[in-house]
Parts: structure tokens; sequence; C-alpha cells
């Protein structure tokens, strides 16, 4: 355990001068770091949380009625297909509450109808009367997987948008059966994000209805298959409403990219569908060339160009009186993808900075009383063998704070409780092998013995002993959130970085120090 090769030696001086170095930013002001050459030295700090330097917490609702509302319109859709292909009369054809219903003129037809819609889900239940009623529900099943995946949609949705505003190390969690929780360290202000959170960003193409009358439609006259929407450009002399088809050309689920950028010295949004987008967004311009389709987003109409030519190469631009800002958004939001549901913000608090001051104040003077308390023990206690142990316990420090700001992890209030109990469990390794060796000498070996069975026996308990609390510290991280994470996060590293300074630093400095002085007694 003694024989330290040249490779070893150099390997543990670069990992602890490396440890030094990458930690070191973190004791210079954060606007100093800025000016540092990046390019050959390390600039990066600790990221802190939202406990520590401020930032917003929302909490967000999803509206899964919308998604059950919407998978009901499609079953209206569908069943008016199924029913005009075999010929069946009907009426009244729409959704109910929380059920779709029509009647079929022919009592004749009514085991037909009833076959014809019962295809449309497997998931759906459909119910007669003798008035030639039909009910269509969804399951209990159906409904419980939709708002299921309506979360999680939404939950991996919003972790897009905030990476694509930079915020960093974001907290998104689930909260409760429709509830989304969004804490953003360092943001003061959470009305952009509100804004980007707050649109669905459902993006569509349709046809606009060449056939109807807006005045009719506003009256109420809409012909079967078309709808009635309210166009997003409110210029002077804009059309206010359009009439197009429902039938979608493509969906944004087809799009692959969207970027802002400029034609004529107008912002617009450039997109690109995948191949099957691509080849839908080909053959419906080909059909319709000479004709205006919608570009609906959200429900309202944000461009109806009329189709010049059949654009074939899946890709194409999204015109209208945007902004720079507007159009960077729009893109964003495309880029992200839609949310299955609308989100509300329940609950906004924005956590000033000063709260966060405090608990850094108080988190050092316990890190350091914590500290000064372990170097006088170790001192006291193992005298110069003590002194070598406390060095090593500085790189230890340094290690911890060095793979933190390399990860860019997130360090909060819990986390520097786990730094706090890292320092006391730091020296638990030192405080093995040195009474080890103490009971070596006192069983009468020699001092180069007595340092060679400490180390050798005292390894396998050191191994045992932080594996147990690393394995406590993984099951925190995996099982846990929020706060139980960091201090996770904290204590495992603390456990590494402290059985590499305890077997490996420790370790080279009693060599060298042995190897140079040759002692007959060991101060300890």
């Amino acid at each position: 355990m003694l024989q330290f090769q040249p490779w070893k030696i150099t390997l543990v001086a670069l990992v602890c001068a490396l440890g030094v170095l990458y930690a070191a930013p973190n004791a210079i002001e954060r606007d100093l770091t800025q000016d540092l050459p990046s390019s050959w030295l390390p600039g990066k700090k600790i990221n802190l949380g939202l406990d520590l330097q401020g930032g917003s917490h929302l909490l967000l609702e999803v509206d899964v009625d919308v998604v059950i509302a919407e998978r009901l319109e499609s079953i209206v859709d569908q069943a008016r297909r199924n029913l005009r292909e075999e010929r069946i009369g009907y009426r009244g054809l729409g959704v109910n509450g929380e059920s779709v219903r029509f009647t079929v003129r022919s009592p004749e037809d009514l085991d037909k109808a009833r076959e014809a819609v019962r295809r449309i889900d497997p998931q759906t239940l459909t119910e007669t009367d003798n008035g030639n009623h039909v009910r269509i529900t969804l399951t209990e099943t159906a409904i419980r997987d939709l708002k299921s995946r309506a979360i999680s949609q939404s939950i991996e949705i919003v972790r897009r948008r905030i990476d694509e505003t930079g915020v960093r190390e974001p907290t998104i969690q689930r909260q409760g059966d429709d509830r989304i929780l969004l804490q953003l360290p360092g943001v003061d202000d959470p009305e952009r994000i509100k804004a980007l959170l707050g649109q669905t960003a459902k993006l569509t193409f349709r046809m606009v209805d060449p056939t109807a009358s807006v005045q009719d439609a506003l009256q109420g006259r809409v012909p079967p298959g078309s709808q009635l929407l309210e166009a997003a450009d409110e210029r002077p002399g804009a059309p206010r409403h359009y009439v197009v088809k429902r039938r979608v050309m493509v969906s944004g689920e087809n799009l692959v990219d969207a970027q802002p950028s400029f034609q004529d010295g107008q912002p617009v949004v450039s997109f690109r569908f995948d191949s099957v987008g691509g080849r839908r967004f080909g053959q419906a311009t080909s059909e319709n060339v000479g004709r205006p389709f919608a570009i609906v987003l959200d429900g309202k109409v944000i461009s109806a160009p009329v189709i010049q030519t059949a654009i074939l190469g899946g890709a194409g631009i999204i015109s209208g009186s945007f902004t720079v800002q507007e159009v960077q958004d729009l893109s964003l939001l495309l880029r992200a993808g839609a949310l299955p549901a609308p989100l509300q913000v329940l609950e906004e608090r924005t956590v000033g900075p000063g709260l966060g001051a405090d608990s850094i104040a108080a988190g050092k003077i316990a890190s350091v009383i914590g500290l000064l308390l372990v170097i006088v023990f170790m001192i006291v206690s193992y005298g110069f063998f003590g002194l070598l142990a406390n060095i090593a316990l500085f790189f230890n420090m340094a290690l911890i704070v060095a793979v933190l700001s390399t990860l860019q992890a997130t360090l909060t209030l819990p986390g520097i409780a786990g730094i706090v109990l890292t320092i006391g469990m730091a020296v638990d390794a030192n405080v093995l092998i040195f009474e080890r060796i103490r009971e070596e000498i006192r069983n009468g070996r020699t001092p180069m013995a007595s340092i060679e069975a400490g180390y050798k026996r005292a390894f396998r308990t050191i191994v045992d002993s932080n594996l147990t609390t690393l394995f406590a510290a993984m099951f925190l991280y995996f099982v846990g959130s929020g706060p139980v994470k960091g201090f996770a996060v904290t204590l495992g590293i603390g456990i590494l970085t402290s059985m590499f300074t305890a077997t490996m630093v420790t370790r080279l400095l009693v060599v060298l120090w042995m190897r140079r002085s040759r002692p007959s007694e060991l101060p300890i």
C-alpha cells in the first residue's frame, strides 16, 4: 500500500491541481469571471438554485378537458364520414356534454349506423334507444389515458420551450393529477415565460372554403365541414374572419424545424416538414394551385396566402405583420411543438435574491464552523497525521466544488447541507486508518509496517462504509425530487471525492513524509 510509482504521484498531483483550478472561479465575483480567457482557463461556476439566487415559481394547470373535447370532435368527423360512406341518413350530429349524439332518420338503419360508428375507436361505448338516438361515449380507461398522456406531453413541451429561452437548470415536475410545478432560477420577470407557455402553438394548414360567405358564417350559417375562424392580423383593412375547411392538410406535428428569417426585409418564419409532411404539403398545394389556404395557429388564421405554384420541397415560409421578437418566439414555439392542452397559471411567486443571500451566508458560516471543528479535532487527536488529513480535506472540498462547477449542477440549500455533512464524513476514512495504525504500533510493529498494515486492513472497511452511503445517495436521487435530489448529488460527489483524498492524497503525503524523514516513532 505504500508503493507509489511516479505515474501515480503525477496523476494524484494532477487531479488535485485541476480540482483547485476548476474550483477557483467560484471564489471570484460573478461579473469578473466573464473577463477570464475562457478559451484556456476554466470559467464555469456553480449554478445556484431558486432558493439561493432567487427567481420565479409557477404552478401550472393543464386543461385536460380540452383534450377530451378534441377527441370527441374527431369522433364527430369520423362518424360523419362513416355514415356518409354507408349512405345512412342522420341529423343532429355533434358533441353534447361528454358524448357524441345523433339521430338516425330511418329506424331500419339503426343497427347499421351503430356498427358504422363502433368502428371509429375501440375505446368508445355506443348506446341506442327506441327514439333512434345514438350516443357515443369514451370509456373510463380512454379518459384516464388521455389525461395522463396530456400531462406527460405538456411537461416535455414545457421543458423544450424553457430550454430554448436559456434558463439554466429549471425545475419542471408533475404535481398532482393535472398540475406542473415550474421553478426558474435567475428569472426575475416571468411575463415572457408566461406568454410562451400561454400559447398552445397548435399549427395547422387548411384550405379556405371558397364557396362560403363570411357574412353568412357570422350569422351562424356555416357550411358543413367548414369553420369560422378569427384572423390574427389586426391591421386596418385586413380581413377579420375566414371560413376554412375543418379538414387539416398538414399539421404542426410534421414540422422538423422552424427558424426566424427575413424576406424582402420583413421578418418571417421559415419552416421545414418531415418526409410525410412534405409529401402531404406538396400534394395539397399541387391540387389547389390558385386557391388560398390558411395557416392556423391556436384557432386564429395568421396568414392566408394564395398557392401560386406547387410547393414540393417540404419547406416554406410564414409571413405576416410580425415583429422580430414575435418571429423569434413563434419559431421557438413551433420548434418545441404544440401543447396538447392549454396551461393556466394557478400560482405565481417571485423569490427575491435577498433570501438567497441570507441562505448562502448561513451556509458559509455553517461550513466554516464545521470545517474548523474538524480541523481542530484531527490535529488534537492525531497530531502531524491529523494535519496531513486536513490538507487532504482542503483538496476534497476543492474537488467537490470543481465537479459541481464542471457538471453545471444546481446548488440548493439542501445541497449546502450535503456539503457540510461531507466535511464531517470526509475524515472518517482517515480516522479508521489512523486508529488501525495506532493498534499496529501498540502490537509492536515498526512505523513502516504499522502504516502498511493500517492502510491495507482499513481499506475494505472504508470501501464498504462509503459504498453503503453512496447507495443511499443514489436511492435519494432517483426516488426523490427537487431539494432531495440536490442533497443527494452533493452527498454522492462528496463520498467519491473523500474516498479519493483519504486513500490516495493522504496516503501520498504520508509516503512522501516517510521517505524523507525515516522516523523511528510515528507522531500520531
